[in-house]
């Protein structure tokens, strides 16, 4: 296993699209695309964060499914975000990159209003720290910085208690417009029409699993969604 990391972390240095940036050179340097992103992507199309990507799989897909947007992953796991960036830059998809850092210092790496869309995607549920929960309010101030007003964000999960913890305390404390939420995603009659098919405004969601989510749903767990505003 030590192998295949050290091979990983080696490969990751050649993939044009992986940023791996320390708070020490942040500090003392900044980020070179901060506050214009347009110019690596090559493009003004809005940009979507997956906050917390793992593998970077759903970060790939989603960038797929949607020419029009350009997605990054973020993670401080290096050597499972190599997936993602391998695969990406395989394909030789134009709209996705990662970075490789602690979350909580993205509003270092982005401008304000640079960003358009969060998805926060089986995180720790942190059960005994909620302050270091990913839609903390903690969180939620740095994601402010970065974030365009009315910007939206996911959380998918399938901890019950992260997502009524989001749901039932920091949503109303920050007085979000939740715009959807279930406790059971793929299951529930409120996620599909008259006719057993998903919602439309659900594609992105039902479309794509994580290498997690796989898991737990052959486990017969039930997948949480929140879709709020901030």
């Amino acid at each position: 296993m030590a192998k295949h990391k050290l091979e990983r972390f080696a490969e990751n240095l050649t993939f044009s699209n992986l940023f791996q940036v320390s708070y020490e050179y942040l500090q003392e340097h900044g980020f070179e695309y901060r506050g214009r992103w347009k110019d690596f992507f090559g493009n003004e199309n809005p940009i979507v964060l997956e906050l917390g990507c793992g593998k970077g799989d759903y970060t790939v897909a989603l960038a797929r499914r949607n020419a029009d947007k350009n997605f990054i992953g973020v993670d401080i796991k290096g050597a499972r975000m190599w997936r993602g960036a391998k695969t990406s830059n395989e394909e030789q998809m134009k709209n996705v990159a990662f970075i490789r850092t602690r979350i909580e210092l993205i509003h270092l790496m982005f401008g304000e209003n640079e960003v358009s869309e969060i998805w926060v995607t089986f995180p720790d549920p942190q059960p005994k720290k909620p302050n270091k929960r990913l839609t903390s309010e903690r969180f939620l101030t740095q994601y402010k910085k970065i974030l365009r007003p009315g910007s939206v964000i996911h959380l998918k999960t399938d901890s019950q208690e992260l997502h009524q913890y989001t749901r039932e305390k920091v949503i109303p404390a920050g007085n979000y417009p939740v715009m959807f939420a279930t406790t059971d995603l793929y299951n529930s009659a409120d996620s599909k029409d008259a006719n057993g098919d998903y919602l439309p405004e659900l594609a992105d969601a039902v479309s794509t699993q994580t290498f997690y989510e796989s898991g737990y749903l052959k486990e017969g767990k039930p997948i949480t969604y929140l879709k709020f505003r901030i």
